[in-house]
């Protein structure tokens, strides 16, 4: 059982350094209230064919941008909708306005041809009616000689399509175009029944750059309805460093003051209880930079909830274990059932977090997602921190003897044995039909 124990402890250190090396080797991701970025507004076009700007279009629009921004690789970001065609676009820590601003407005119009009467020219091409709609996915691959090219893998609908296609155009060229232009117009030379294609750039190929962006776009899908950014603007950091300088200053205090709290109440497990608390945040900071969350005020806000969820799991475990303590049970069987006896409200408690962190994630807007993410992370890992590293570093302090200094626990030796000598004198009364 000792060695047991020893192994877990083992492991938990091996987690706790690899987690100080993922903190240190890995940039933490700041949201724009905290570091600045890009604040863009864009405006649905009218078109021939548009004639009015609808709700639903505005709600496909809001969608589609969303898309195109997550593909930029930032998180956090703010996309809504002000007035009746305009849509407000924050993007945090943004180090090229420019090209957000180029690949927010670009319309991703995939569309597949073939040859009018003959003619190859890009005025000499019909449309046959398979588009980037039909696509699933593209991904950036090589060909044989090297370059680099767009591989794209259609849906059911579009697999359909580019087999009926091939199989009319065999021994003729299929041309590719991307924004109005032609990218490469290979001969067919069999029918592609796989539903995959190729684009290759032409002759040269593409840049790595151009395949990316090719891709991005196509994996974030066409805009709906044209949109033209109207105004544009780089944003500071809304809290200030002053301000972001007294947050840290304010939240080392407060969990230092939790600390001392739980060391003069609890004694030696409270002094457990802090390691626990160091390896939690440690554990916790390191998720938040593998996901990788972008902390905005409204994330630490989350984090610093589930600090104080992480101490009460602690509170919860001590009392129910000094009440077994009281009762004169072994140092073994008291944290044992101090921690089974916790474990039902700690559980209850933090699942209902849980589940109200998941509805506001998945129907909040982007900085209640933050909230309800950096909340749910802080808590799974406080359950794990509470249940195991806490009661794995008691089990190793303490050992299975009986309690020899009370005064560790926070309790009084004259304490011990009270409510175990109430309850057998209550069993013996029974026994002889004694009622109180």
């Amino acid at each position: 059982m000792k060695n047991k124990k020893l192994l877990l402890f083992w492991m938990i250190i091996l987690l706790v350094i690899a987690g100080i090396i993922v903190i240190i080797k890995k940039p933490t991701k700041l949201g724009l209230d905290l570091v600045g970025g890009s604040r863009i507004v864009l405006e649905a076009q009218t078109t021939d064919t548009i004639a009015k700007i609808t709700p639903d279009m505005m709600s496909s629009l809001q969608f589609a941008i969303e898309n195109r921004v997550n593909a930029l690789g930032v998180a956090e970001t703010v996309v809504q909708q002000t007035g009746e065609k305009r849509l407000l676009v924050e993007i945090p820590n943004i180090s090229d306005p420019a090209k957000a601003k180029e690949f927010l407005g670009e319309t991703a119009e995939l569309e597949f041809k073939k040859p009018l009467d003959g003619k190859y020219g890009a005025t000499g091409w019909a449309s046959t009616g398979l588009t980037g709609k039909d696509v699933r996915k593209a991904l950036i691959s090589t060909n044989p000689g090297g370059q680099w090219v767009v591989s794209l893998e259609f849906n059911d609908k579009g697999t359909k399509k580019f087999g009926e296609l091939t199989q009319q155009l065999v021994g003729k060229p299929m041309a590719i175009f991307f924004n109005g232009e032609l990218q490469s117009a290979p001969v067919i030379q069999e029918p592609i029944l796989g539903g995959h294609a190729q684009i290759s750039g032409g002759d040269s190929g593409f840049a790595y750059e151009e395949a990316k962006k090719m891709v991005d776009l196509l994996n974030a899908g066409a805009l709906p309805v044209p949109a033209k950014i109207i105004e544009e603007s780089l944003v500071g950091p809304t809290l200030g460093a002053d301000s972001i300088a007294k947050s840290k200053t304010a939240g080392v205090i407060g969990i230092g003051l939790v600390m001392i709290f739980m060391l003069l109440y609890y004694r030696l497990p409270g002094f457990i209880a802090d390691i626990a608390l160091i390896i939690y945040s440690i554990l916790v900071f390191a998720v938040f930079k593998i996901v990788p969350v972008t902390l905005t005020l409204a994330g630490i806000a989350g984090f610093i909830l589930s600090i104080g969820m992480a101490v009460d799991a602690n509170i919860l475990i001590f009392e129910r274990t000094k009440e077994e303590l009281k009762a004169g049970r072994t140092m073994f069987t008291a944290i044992n059932a101090g921690f089974d006896r916790a474990f039902t409200s700690i559980f209850d408690s933090n699942m209902t977090t849980i589940i109200t962190c998941v509805i506001l994630y998945f129907l909040g807007t982007s900085i209640v997602k933050g909230f309800a993410l950096t909340l749910i992370i802080g808590v799974l890992i406080s359950m794990f921190t509470a249940i195991t590293v806490t009661k794995n570093f008691m089990h190793l302090l303490f050992g299975a003897g009986q309690l020899k200094h009370p005064g560790w626990f926070g309790i009084k030796q004259s304490e011990i044995g009270k409510a175990y000598e109430a309850t057998e004198t209550k069993k013996e009364k029974a026994k002889f039909g004694i009622l109180d």
